[in-house]
């Protein structure tokens, strides 16, 4: 979770999808006017291009507040779910002034144990309240950023 949350701020759209198997499922909510997961994205090239369109803004920082996993229903220990707080700040120009929206959300995983191990399988992500406020400054994205 932490990796995704790094990958996304540091604009590593590849390594995020990385962390999905080949078959996963990511499901959006489309903000502001549906916060629920409702726009599926499957398979690596399709997830990694949803994630990119965060690239559209000049930053962002995750932070992970809560996380709670569980075994899942497989009798081999194969997979888990998982359910993960976050707060997102989102930071972009608008109307020439500096704007954070802040996403309060909620990802909603199932995860499978690969020969690659732990992947993704499923999330969902819930955005539960959206925030806005003023920027004073942002530091834009580094590549060299290390991860």
């Amino acid at each position: 979770m932490h990796r995704y949350a790094a990958y996304v701020d540091d604009r590593q759209f590849d390594s995020v999808a990385a962390l999905f198997t080949a078959t996963a499922e990511l499901v959006l909510p489309e903000p502001p006017a549906v916060l629920q997961p409702i726009k599926s994205h499957r398979g690596l090239a399709a997830i990694g291009r949803a994630v990119a369109a965060v690239a559209q803004t000049m930053r962002t920082e995750h932070a992970i507040v809560g996380e709670v996993y569980e075994q899942g229903s497989r009798a081999d220990g194969s997979h888990a779910r998982g359910r993960i707080a976050c707060i997102a700040h989102h930071w972009s120009e608008r109307a020439g002034e500096l704007v954070d929206a802040i996403w309060h959300l909620r990802y909603d995983d199932d995860y499978e144990l690969t020969d690659a191990g732990w992947r993704i399988s499923r999330r969902a992500l819930t955005i539960n309240a959206i925030e806005t406020q003023p920027a004073r400054r942002v530091r834009p994205p580094d590549p060299s950023d290390p991860v």
